[in-house]
């Protein structure tokens, strides 16, 4: 009798596997609170991969310490298809360009699909005497030590973009970082602060309610939703293409079927009017990918990153 049970349980076990994936639910990993772009993505894509699966594809927020908890926990799964995450700029780009992490943002991932990216856009008060950025340029110059810009904390994306454009126009100014782009964006709006780089999704109900004046946008294009806003590239200053990205990455050593199969479900979804419409809500654009690409995309990033940060002596780990 225990040895039919043994076998059964074996052919149980060897159907199981032979099952086509995903054969049971899939668990995608958001590294931040319910709420917000983060938390976007990892629904929209896991209710598509649901639909096109004929699966469950559950969300589940693991947020804390800049994503490291999320990040460890992706890099310590099986990999076999089941643990899959929300990679994102931070976690995977400016994070390990200015720390020592606990993980490594390529080797111990699969890169399985971008999502897409939002660019930023470079800000100033509305008592600052200027309305694009030559004249900014000459401002900031003419009163280099005078000026603040906010950040979302020492690291991030808008601090490092306002680094990059600090250190391209060569002026000094003071930082104010703060612990997110939401209490930045307020004391900005009160006068405590001059500039701000902040992600288009988070500036533009400010733009549009004409609290904050608009300069010059990151990305090779200008944005549909501000046409009048000329790219840094139409202004003279080259390199100014980074986004506010976010892809879904796995753990090392996944099964080749099994990221192509991801990719290609994500990528499809990413042509479809219905999700394009969803990301827009958030001035997020499609950005598909091949996995090949999507690693690339983050090795350059790192090292984009990485670069300004020994330029510009950016280390928290100081």
């Amino acid at each position: 009798m225990r040895c039919f049970l043994v076998l059964l349980l074996l052919l149980n076990i060897g159907a199981a596997q032979a099952q086509p994936y995903p054969a049971k639910p899939v668990k995608i990993i958001v590294p931040a609170q319910p709420g917000g772009g983060l938390d976007l993505i990892g629904r929209s894509v896991a209710e598509q991969l649901g639909r096109a699966m004929s699966q469950s594809f559950i969300v589940e927020n693991i947020a804390g310490a800049g994503g490291v908890i999320a990040c460890q926990t992706v890099a310590r799964a099986a990999p076999d298809g089941y643990t899959l995450m929300v990679g994102y700029v931070a976690t995977h780009g400016t994070n390990p360009a200015v720390r020592k992490v606990p993980y490594d943002p390529i080797k111990d991932y699969t890169a399985i699909a971008m999502v897409g990216g939002t660019q930023n856009v470079l800000v100033v008060g509305l008592p600052v005497p200027v309305d694009d950025l030559k004249s900014l340029v000459d401002y900031a110059k003419a009163n280099s030590g005078k000026l603040s810009y906010a950040s979302g904390g020492r690291g991030s994306l808008n601090h490092l973009a306002m680094e990059q454009f600090r250190g391209a126009v060569g002026f000094e100014a003071v930082a104010a970082h703060y612990r997110g782009i939401g209490p930045a964006i307020i004391d900005f709006l009160g006068g405590q602060t001059q500039m701000m780089f902040p992600g288009l999704a988070a500036a533009l109900p400010h733009i549009r309610a004409k609290k904050m004046k608009p300069v010059a946008i990151t990305g090779l294009r200008r944005h549909p939703l501000l046409p009048d806003v000329p790219t840094f590239e139409e202004s003279g200053f080259g390199g100014f293409d980074a986004v506010q990205w976010y892809g879904i990455v796995g753990p090392a050593k996944m099964p080749a079927e099994v990221t192509q199969k991801l990719n290609a479900e994500i990528n499809r979804a990413l042509a479809t009017p219905a999700f394009q419409q969803r990301l827009a809500g958030d001035a997020i654009d499609p950005m598909p990918m091949k996995p090949d690409e999507f690693r690339q995309f983050i090795q350059a990033d790192i090292s984009r990153w990485s670069k300004l940060a020994r330029e510009r002596n950016i280390s928290l780990d100081d």
